[in-house]
Formats: structure tokens, sequence, C-alpha cells
């Protein structure tokens, strides 16, 4: 166990001799921790007293809705910080470049951030991105998105954070909510949902369809009679019922289903990407509480890739199955008003297979077939404790998995079907220990202190194992002997609430990635998936809420200070800032709502300048983009939609290799009609 290790597990028990002295509690009494939980059907267990003391934002409905784009990435790039591996949203990005990562980690388009629905793991099981185009983003009531905090009881994934969404109920949905928008390019956006009492509790069948031609990643400079818009075409689908039983138990379930399909810089080249996902979870409120899940999820993806030469098809990536099945059980027994236990186990195992065709640039014939793939599997037992001690509350936890790796392989045959590489290889496993451990002073009503030490992992996922691809005429191999990714952190911050309705808050943070998976670059037209020694990286978050009358604000800022720590095989990178990394990341959005259905709201959001390259090569410049979002009641049910993204047109690069430049959407206008009651 390594020196940090043991300080994360050692942090709530450096606070444990405060715990003893006798502490006024400010802002929390007994009357307020002994008032009846007011519990609405469809959540899950509330959270608990320590939640605060990790750097946690939430994110309400009305700024998911309201979002200039109408995209949940568009959501939750108001938290800096937040990131994909490209800026590129899912409307004109592959969708395997979808990873999402918090605090400047750096990626290689597999999230290091763990998101869930309604506490599902949404991630691909054989790529680990996550699939934006499937969450409908007017089902969605809240967002807690926490930077850091380890793996906890989250699961192992949660390298550089979670990312909670959590379903809307009927109370907010109303029984029918349905929306129709078009853009000034022609591209349409629909949703509807029907909600109905169960019993006491509810059932909603929701929606959604977005489809247009797209506009043209490809700078008009560089275009050619093959340059083709990144049309989308993008559909899904779910059925929701929460069910109380009995008066302490509820039962959730969700089946989900959904389709995208986009084209990407020249014609011919398309992707798709498909899934279908079931899931039952029972939510226990009695004086022992449980959450217990378990949930199936059955995907693919296809891709062709152009070659950027010739504009004819090299790569078919036809068939790219994968399946992931998990559980989670949490109890929380009845321990006194003062403490809060919880422990449980979590299991995820995902496996999957590509199958592509290669063909050649000059003849289009067929050069080669392969096959690779493989399973991964992690079970993790984890125990946390919360203990409030007046205005103090002190909390530590810790975790074990045993993560697995098996089945692998990678198969090459001619065109004539002779095999070619025949590789199999070994499976292997091994227990990893983490830990977090957290403080919270509540010293006054306005004022609250707070510091956390976490530990966490995150397996390669099969993409990073088994699969080769090609950008091309970039080829990136896979690494079947990817170690873990484990990180170490600390932060600490302040929470001030000056007066009614403001909220400020700053967080000082210190994390270290060892064995960061990176796509390491051999030559110009080679790369490899490499387990870099670390990626450090140390920065300040700051965030200010404000609400006065009609008038709201919200504002995130971020700064980074990312580097590569590397040794043997990476030494050249030592110092180099990892790729798709900004320094510096911020959002402002500012509301105005006069009267309930009218209001107005502006978005600003600064990106800073990155590289594409772990060589510190091809830059990416910073970018600050304006968006807008109006509506305007013409009934009680029936108002106008209007919504604006990058007004001021900036040009966002989202790719540059070697100068051949992607870029991020232009500016867009919205409008459309909303209907509900």
């Amino acid at each position: 166990m390594s020196r940090k290790t043991k300080l994360v597990l050692a942090v709530p028990f450096l606070f444990a001799p405060f715990a003893a002295m006798p502490v006024q509690a400010q802002g929390v009494s007994d009357e307020d921790r002994q008032t009846e939980e007011i519990v609405v059907a469809g959540q899950g267990l509330p959270e608990t007293p320590s939640a605060p003391a990790y750097a946690t934002l939430v994110l309400e409905r009305e700024q998911i809705v309201t979002a200039p784009s109408g995209r949940i990435e568009d959501v939750l790039g108001s938290v800096a910080g937040f990131q994909q591996f490209r800026r590129s949203d899912s409307r004109s990005s592959n969708p395997s470049a979808q990873g999402v990562t918090l605090r400047a980690l750096g990626g290689n388009a597999t999230s290091r951030a763990l998101v869930t629905l309604d506490g599902v793991p949404m991630a691909d099981p054989f790529f680990g991105y996550t699939p934006f185009a499937a969450l409908i983003l007017e089902q969605l009531d809240r967002v807690r998105v926490t930077r850091g905090g380890g793996s906890g009881p989250f699961g192992a994934g949660a390298l550089a954070g979670t990312i909670g969404l959590e379903s809307a109920g009927l109370a907010q949905l109303g029984t029918v909510n349905a929306s129709l928008l078009a853009n000034d390019r022609g591209a349409t956006e629909a949703s509807a949902s029907l909600a109905t009492p169960l019993g006491a509790g509810y059932v909603v069948a929701s929606g959604r369809w977005d489809r247009g031609q797209g506009f043209f990643t490809t700078p008009e400079e560089q275009r050619v009679p093959a340059s083709a818009r990144a049309a989308f075409d993008s559909r899904s689908g779910q059925i929701r019922a929460a069910i109380p039983v009995g008066k302490t138990f509820e039962v959730q379930a969700r089946v989900l289903a959904f389709e995208d399909n986009r084209t990407l810089r020249f014609d011919g080249a398309d992707s798709s990407a498909s899934g279908q996902d079931a899931s039952i979870r029972v939510i226990g409120r009695g004086a022992w509480k449980v959450d217990a899940l378990a949930y199936v999820q059955a995907r693919n993806f296809s891709n062709v890739v152009v070659s950027s030469t010739r504009f004819v098809k090299v790569l078919d990536q036809r068939n790219t199955p994968s399946t992931g099945i998990g559980g989670r059980i949490e109890v929380r027994p009845p321990v006194g008003a003062d403490h809060v236990m919880r422990f449980g186990v979590d299991y995820r195992r995902s496996d999957g297979e590509l199958q592509e065709d290669a063909f050649s640039a000059f003849t289009g014939d067929l050069t080669a077939r392969r096959r690779a793939g493989g399973a991964t599997s992690d079970v993790g037992f984890f125990a946390e404790h919360d203990w409030t001690r007046g205005a103090l509350v002190l909390t530590g936890g810790i975790r074990a998995d045993k993560t697995a790796i098996s089945d692998g392989f990678f198969r090459e045959t001619d065109a004539a079907g002779t095999l070619t590489t025949g590789n199999l290889f070994a499976g292997r496993s091994d227990w990893t220990i983490t830990g977090r451990g957290g403080v919270l002073l509540n010293v006054s009503n306005a004022l609250s202190l707070r510091a956390a030490g976490y530990s966490g992992l995150r397996l390669p996922t099969l993409n990073e194992l088994y699969r080769p691809f090609v950008v091309f005429p970039i080829v990136t191999s896979a690494n079947a002997e990817l170690e873990n990714e484990k990180l170490v952190g600390f932060e600490a911050g302040v929470d001030w609430r000056p007066a009614k309705g403001m909220e400020l808050s700053v967080t000082a943070f210190d994390n270290q990635l060892e064995n960061a998976i990176a796509n390491v670059t051999l030559t110009p037209t080679q790369r490899q998936r490499q387990n870099l020694r670390a990626i450090d990286a140390q920065g300040l978050e700051l965030g200010a809420k404000l609400s006065r009358g009609s008038w709201r604000f919200n504002g995130t800022l971020a700064y980074t200070d990312a580097r590569v720590d590397g040794v043997g095989a990476s030494a050249a990178l030592d110092g180099n800032r990892p790729p798709q990394t900004p320094e510096w990341a911020g959002s402002a959005t500012l509301a105005f709502e006069p009267r309930e259905g009218l209001m107005l709201a502006a978005t600003l959001r600064h990106v800073g300048a990155q590289f594409e390259s772990d060589q510190e090569t091809d830059p990416l410049p910073s970018a600050t983009t304006l968006g807008a979002f109006a509506s305007f009641p013409l009934t009680e049910q029936l108002g106008i939609v209007l919504r604006a993204e990058n007004i001021l047109d900036e040009t966002i690069v989202t790719r540059n290799a070697g100068g051949s430049l992607d870029l991020g959407v232009p500016r867009t206008v919205w409008g459309g009609i909303r209907y509900g009651f």
C-alpha cells in the first residue's frame, strides 16, 4: 500500500479527536434532523450527511431544460472542468469519442467519470463512452456532479468523479409534455412524454427524435467533393415506473432503447450506435434502509473509415456487439440519529467483440477480416460511516475490488480466409483496496469548511485492450497488457452563504492518476495505448449562485495544471500537458423569469487552449461561446421556445491532425413550441 493511499485512509481518523469536543451546532439543529423525510416516488435513498464534504454541485431542472443546444452534454458543460474527449457534441462526433472526465485528467475517449441514470451506470460495455443521444434531457429532474471523491460506494470507474442523473417524476412532468423545434438548417428535434398515476406511484412513457443534415465540420478551405455534412438521426424511447409497495418499499423499473446514426467528414463515413437497457431497483425506506439494483445492457456499434486522400472506404467496423450486466446492494442499518452507516456490494461484467473488414484504398478489394474481444469484471465490497457531532461531520470508508480480465483474443484472416494472426491473451485478476474520508464543519449558517482525501480505480475497457482503430491516416494500436488506472487525491474547500439566495464556493485539489492510459505517439502515423507512470493535476474550482427576485445567476470557473509524469517508455512526455486538456474552463448563466412560463436566459462559456497530441503539437485554440434560451407562454399549456447556439459564430476547433481540422457547431438558431399539462 502506497504512502498516499495510507494517508487517504487515515483522513477521518485525523479528525477524530475533534469529535470528542463539545461543538455548538450551527445550521443543523436536532429539530431539523428529526424532521420526517418527504418521500417522492421515483427517488433513491437520501444523500448522507457527508455528501457536502466532497466537491458536489447540483444542477436543477430549470437549468437542464433551458440549455441553448437542448443537449445533456451542454448542460454538463455548465460545470467547469467537465469535458468530453473532443469539444463536439453528440450530433457531430463519433460516438466512441464521448468519453467523460472531470478535473482535466486527460483521456483517450474513455470515461474517467462515472455517469449514472437513477443509479444505473450508463457507460458502453465495450468502449466506455457515454451514449448521450440515449438520454432524454426533458425527463431529468436534477444532475448531481461530484468532482473527485474516489470510488467509495459508487463503484469502480469514478476516478474523476460521479455524474448522477436523476429522473423527474409525475409532479415535474405533468400528464402530457411535448415539444417540437426546428433550426435554421432544417434539423428537427421532437420529444414527448405521457405520464399517469399507478396506485401511489406512476408510470412514464417518453421518447425523443433528433435528425438533420448537420453542418460541415471541415473548414471551407479544406473541403473536397467528398466532404459531407455531419448528418445525424437519433431516436430514444423509454418506459419508467415507480410503484410503492407497502409502507416502506418502492420498486422502480425502466426499459430503454436507442439508435443513433451519424456521418463524419466524408460521404460514406457513417457510424451507428444502438442499445437496449433494462433495470429494476428496490428502495427500502424503513428502519433498515436498502437500495438494491440489477441491470442488463445490450449495445452495438459500427463505423466506416474513409481514406482522407482517396476518399474511399478503407475499414468497415461493421459490428461490435457487447453486453453489460451488473447490480448493487446497499444497506443502511439503524445506528442512531448521529450516525449513518452504509455497506454493500456491487458487480459489473462487460463482454464484447469487434468484427471488422479492411479494404485496399487503391483497388477497393477486401484485404483482411478481424475479430477481437474479451471480458472484464469487477466485484466490489464497500463500507462507509458518517458521524455527526453537532456542527461537525466526519466520514470515512473503504472499498475492496476484485477485477478480472479474461477471454481476450485477436484474430485476423486474409481475403481468402487464411489465418494470419491468432492471439489468445492470458486472463488475469487482482484485488485493489481503495478508500476515502472527509470532514465537514458547519462554522455557522453562512460558512462551511470541508476537506477530503480519496483513492479509486478504473479497469481498462475492452476497446483499450483489444481494438485497434484508424482516424486516417493515424493508426492506434490496442494493448492487451494494460494495467488498472489508480487515482489518489486530496481537496479542501469553503462554502459561503453571505446572504439569502447567494452561495459561493472554492475548492483546491491535488490529484495523481497512476498508470494513466493514453494514446502514445510512436511515429507520425502510429500510436499505441500505453500506461503512463502518472498524470498529476492540481487546481482550483470556483462556483457562484445568486437568486434575486426574478433573476438567477450560476457560474463556475476551473483552473487546472495537469502534467504527465513520465519515465521509461513515456519519459519523452514528462512535463507535457495531457492531450485535450485545457488550463482554464468557465461557464456563466444569467436567467430572468418575471412570471411562470416566461423566461430569458443566456450562457457564456469558455474553454482554454488544448493540444491534440501528447507531443504538445497540433494546438486547439481557446473558444468562447454565447448561447441563449427564451420561452413565451401563449396559453396555460402552450408556449413558444427559442434557442440559439454559438451566437457569435466562434470558430471551435475540435480536431487538429497535422493541420487537418474538424470544427464544432457554428451559429445555430432553433424555434418551436412546447405543450404540457
